[in-house]
């Protein structure tokens, strides 16, 4: 692994919040192990392994009743640690797949059949190389017929460059840990405000995680990230999720304990509807009913 590499911790707390039944951890990964399923040669980073065993591990210990695996950028678009956990889950993980243009329609229903709703487009330039929005275009019509939505990754900057492209985006989207807004600018401020505005067309949902990510405050309460989740998913309470983002890849600051990321969801959501919308309706919603 990278040698400024920061490993998930390996005996989070248990945390005080008890997750209403069924609960989903929307959005986390699997790494590996890399001897088993490498690394793609494309990668701009060499992560810790961490697989399968480790998260369900971690799904139990915390609670939670099922995951959704999102496909790391350090595997490319080489899914196959990705269906091997979704397999190995038993219909307990959904996930969220990378996937080029000239995929075969057989290896398509094999995703679909393994557990794979969605698709992930990154634009996070230090993450991965920018394709042009015709590379894009031909990936959404691959996954039209599959009924699959699309799961979009980017910076707070960007969305106005990206407007007209997020906008013209038919399926449902899922926007990875709000945009990445920074919380150093007001709530109510014009970045923020340009996302709130994207939340309100009917089709855009937003993952309120990675407080660990966003906040300059720092660790146990990332204090500066609350309000601005808070308002989310009291705005928006059918079209939001949670999740963890173990193992957490690429922190430089810190690594999280991942029972206190769970012992915020009563701060973002303060009430026994709003965290059961969060955590078990919406996701169950996107990703099992159908």
């Amino acid at each position: 692994m990278d040698a400024d590499w920061l490993c998930f911790d390996p005996a989070p707390s248990r945390p005080v919040f008890a997750l209403p039944p069924g609960a989903v951890d929307a959005h986390c990964h699997v790494f590996g192990p890399g001897d088993v399923f490498p690394y793609a040669p494309e990668r701009k980073y060499t992560p810790c392994d961490a697989g399968k065993d480790k998260l369900f591990a971690l799904r139990d210990f915390l609670g939670f009743d099922r995951n959704v695996i999102v496909q790391a950028t350090c595997h490319g678009a080489d899914n196959r640690a990705l269906v091997d956990a979704l397999i190995a889950a038993g219909g307990r993980a959904r996930g969220v797949a990378t996937i080029r243009p000239d995929i075969t329609d057989e290896a398509l229903a094999d995703l679909h059949a393994a557990g794979v709703r969605g698709v992930r487009f990154n634009f996070v330039r230090r993450l991965v190389d920018a394709k042009p929005d015709a590379y894009y275009r031909d990936v959404i019509e691959r996954i039209a017929p599959l009924g699959w939505h699309i799961v979009i990754y980017f910076e707070a900057a960007d969305l106005e460059e990206r407007w007209d492209f997020f906008t013209s985006l038919p399926t449902t989207v899922v926007v990875d840990h709000m945009g990445r807004p920074d919380v150093a600018q007001p709530i109510d401020g014009p970045e923020f405000g340009r996302f709130v505005r994207f939340m309100e067309r009917d089709n855009v949902w937003s993952k309120v995680s990675c407080p660990e990510r966003l906040s300059e405050r720092g660790p146990p309460g990332y204090d500066d990230v609350i309000p601005f989740a808070r308002h989310l998913v009291e705005r928006f309470p059918d079209r939001v999720l949670w999740g963890t983002d173990w193992p957490h890849p690429n922190m430089k600051s810190h690594m999280p304990d991942d029972g206190k990321l769970v012992d915020i969801i009563p701060r973002i959501a303060p009430t026994n509807e709003l965290q059961r919308k969060l955590l078990v309706d919406n996701p169950l919603r996107l990703y099992w009913d159908k």
